[in-house]
């Protein structure tokens, strides 16, 4: 039964997240978090490992959300789960993409999912941003050591154009000085 419910809730993550890995964010929070499957620190521990890990974010994220909760078996079944509605829709928007390249209905859905898409990796970089910069909660103020870090690592990488895999190996190693790993 678990399987089933894994390949269900990576299935419909995979068919309603347009953008890309950070889009589907707020689903997976809402749909493992919510459901009771994860917390939401784990989910941003995955988020960060997916991240540094070569291959798509999504697959990266399915596969571990799968090998956390399950194992090998439901790893392989969130991974499916995730990449066949891309899969299915790949096919067929190539076998009919030369007529839809210039149809106006096309580019003008496809311009009104954009902003959206913008929105649900913004409120996915909130949730994960007070998880963060919060650790003990709003009420414990936020945590300085965790916002210098943010703040470097982000000017590091627009500004300085540091590689994000350095910018997260750092900082993990960082962690372990600053939040007493050692």
């Amino acid at each position: 039964m678990l399987l089933l419910t894994l390949f269900l809730i990576f299935f419909e993550i995979g068919i309603v997240t347009f953008g890309g890995g950070y889009a589907m964010i707020p689903l997976i929070q809402a749909k493992l978090v919510g459901g009771g499957f994860l917390s939401l620190e784990e989910i941003t521990d995955m988020i960060a490992i997916s991240e540094m890990t070569p291959g798509p974010f999504a697959v990266n994220m399915a596969t571990f959300t799968g090998m956390k909760l399950g194992g090998l078996p439901a790893a392989a079944v969130c991974t499916l789960g995730v990449v066949l509605p891309s899969l299915l829709i790949i096919m067929l928007v190539a076998t009919v993409s030369s007529r839809m390249q210039e149809n106006k209905t096309v580019k003008a859905v496809m311009h009104g999912i954009h902003p959206a898409v913008v929105g649900l990796i913004a409120a996915a970089a909130l949730s994960i941003g007070k998880t963060a910069l919060f650790p003990m909660g709003l009420a414990a103020g936020i945590s300085l050591s965790s916002l210098v870090l943010a703040l470097l690592c982000l000017f590091s990488i627009k500004k300085c154009g540091l590689n994000p895999i350095v910018a997260i190996v750092a900082s993990g190693v960082a962690g372990i000085f600053l939040f007493g790993g050692v």
